[in-house]
């Protein structure tokens, strides 16, 4: 009798947090630490702004007010969504075996085949959340959360800067005049960055080549940085679309313990016969940022 391969599982609330960290964090932006991670929020987190006036006053014998303190607030609201998928078994048994086997290059081996198929679709999740947090925008239907590009647009705070498509021949000038754009507040601090798409990357370091330093970046051998400054590449940004600012000011929300998490695979062979595996995702995600004034956003115009 052959053998079969039977799947049915589930994982529900912090049973879930393995399966949904995998497929959340390992985004590009999240994975190599690009902004800050704020896990386990379970509906919204507040980020408040504090806003003073001129503190500094002449010294006299009493206790006088010396500015005005202004606080503001921006939510950081995780947006739920979910994954519905059928696939088929027999796609993806002869991969695992494979792997199995010691026939794969792959180091780390699945425990099951129904942890190769989560894999398999949170890779895919993990993409969809890297495009997100860039330029995803929030609508009905649309299965996305507002990404940081479309939260900087609209907000007349963020710094703004616009220039033409780069290329090798002008990406070391655009870059110039983000510099340019940083507030002195954050210039110089540890944890700023300009965060560029892999496209401009390239072009960086072709332009680097043309200039001579051709073996500065070999193969990602020497961290990128631009006068000082660390140059990230963000995958899920547009080729020409640069943001600058501070890792301690750029958030991600998720849910990783919340009851709502859920990862659910269901063989539908006892079902109705079939070779088909439907696997469910339930999740929250989303993004903000806290001081608008304190980010620089270079659009292409």
């Amino acid at each position: 009798m052959a053998t079969t391969t039977s799947i049915t599982t589930s994982y529900a609330g912090s049973k879930a947090s393995g399966f949904i960290s995998a497929a959340l964090l390992s985004a590009p932006t999240l994975d190599k630490g690009g902004i800050t991670v704020k896990p386990n929020v379970k509906y919204k987190s507040v980020m408040q702004k504090l806003a003073v006036g001129s503190i500094i006053a002449d010294a006299s014998c009493d206790f006088a007010a010396t500015s005005s303190v202004t606080l503001t607030e921006r939510y950081l609201q995780p947006k739920d969504f979910q994954v519905n998928l059928e696939l088929c078994k027999k796609d993806f048994e002869s991969d695992w075996l494979s792997i199995e086997q010691g026939f794969s290059s792959f180091d780390e081996l699945p425990k099951s085949f129904a942890n190769y198929l989560i894999g398999h679709v949170a890779a895919k999740v993990a993409a969809n959340v890297e495009n997100n947090i860039w330029n995803g925008a929030d609508s009905v239907g649309s299965g996305e959360f507002d990404g940081l590009v479309n939260l900087m647009t609209a907000d007349a705070d963020v710094i703004d800067v616009t220039g033409p498509a780069t290329d090798a021949s002008n990406i070391i000038a655009q870059l110039g005049a983000v510099i340019d754009a940083i507030p002195e507040t954050i210039y110089g601090n540890e944890g700023l960055a300009i965060y560029i798409s892999q496209a401009d990357a390239r072009s960086y370091v072709r332009a680097q080549a043309a200039l001579g330093y051709k073996d500065l970046y070999h193969v990602g051998q020497t961290a990128m940085d631009f006068e000082g400054v660390k140059l990230f590449v963000a995958n899920g940004l547009s080729a020409g679309v640069m943001v600058a600012g501070e890792k301690d000011n750029m958030f991600f929300g998720c849910g990783l313990q919340s009851d709502q998490n859920l990862v659910k695979l269901i063989d539908l062979a006892d079902i109705d016969g079939s070779q088909n595996v439907r696997v469910i995702m339930r999740y929250s995600a989303g993004v903000n940022y806290a001081i608008g004034s304190e980010l620089v956003l270079r659009s292409v115009v």
